[in-house]
């Protein structure tokens, strides 16, 4: 059975991951209410492990919440391990295919936004449509690794439905959901999934060299 993260921990993770955040998008990550989110952030702020920067809405974690984050996700991690979910073990063979995943989908990303060493304009419908069957062909890779991630760890099962929602609305023609950033696209989504198994390992991203 998956270890199941307490839900302030998974609000206080989501906020790591994302670096800041407005509070739905947190929830998002999270995979929790807009409402309760709402509550842990102000326990961050209260705490002083996060911040609140009003004119754009903004959260983050402070100096102090970063110290204290990693404290708490060593308890995650200790909590998964105690309930027989040996992380190590159970995360290192699908961590080891999703990198061989990330490096196809770095090329794709590439694809997408150049065409012949120029920028893309998408003007080009043969072309757009030839990359988004690949992305959808490594989407349907992708989605059986992140499943057993998620039945290690529950709170990295959203990430596959996530994924595949976003990869539906790039097939449906909206361009920026491809690689667009802070917009919630399969690239933001991506991205998230590997910051939050590079956390949640212990890896040292520099060292390992994947990004």
């Amino acid at each position: 059975m998956a270890h199941e993260s307490d839900p302030f921990f998974r609000t206080f993770h989501a906020l790591r991951i994302k670096g800041f955040a407005k509070a739905e998008t947190v929830a998002e990550l999270a995979d929790l209410p807009v409402a309760v989110v709402d509550e842990h952030l102000s326990g961050l702020q209260g705490r002083e492990w996060a911040m609140f920067r009003e004119a754009r809405q903004l959260w983050q974690l402070t100096p102090v919440g970063r110290d204290e984050h990693r404290l708490a996700l060593a308890q995650d991690r200790e909590g998964a391990n105690a309930s027989g979910a040996n992380l190590g073990k159970a995360l290192r063979s699908p961590y080891e295919s999703f990198l061989k995943l990330n490096e196809h989908f770095k090329s794709l990303c590439g694809a997408w936004q150049l065409k012949n060493g120029e920028p893309n304009d998408h003007s080009d419908p043969s072309y757009d449509q030839g990359v988004v069957q690949q992305l959808v062909g490594l989407n349907a890779k992708a989605l059986p690794v992140v499943t057993t991630f998620g039945a290690v760890l529950g709170r990295l099962a959203p990430y596959a439905p996530r994924l595949g929602a976003t990869c539906t609305r790039v097939t449906n023609g909206e361009t920026n959901m491809f690689t667009g950033v802070m917009c919630g696209s399969y690239h933001d989504v991506w991205m998230e999934l590997h910051e939050d198994l590079i956390l949640t390992q212990g890896i040292d991203r520099g060292a390992e060299g994947s990004y």
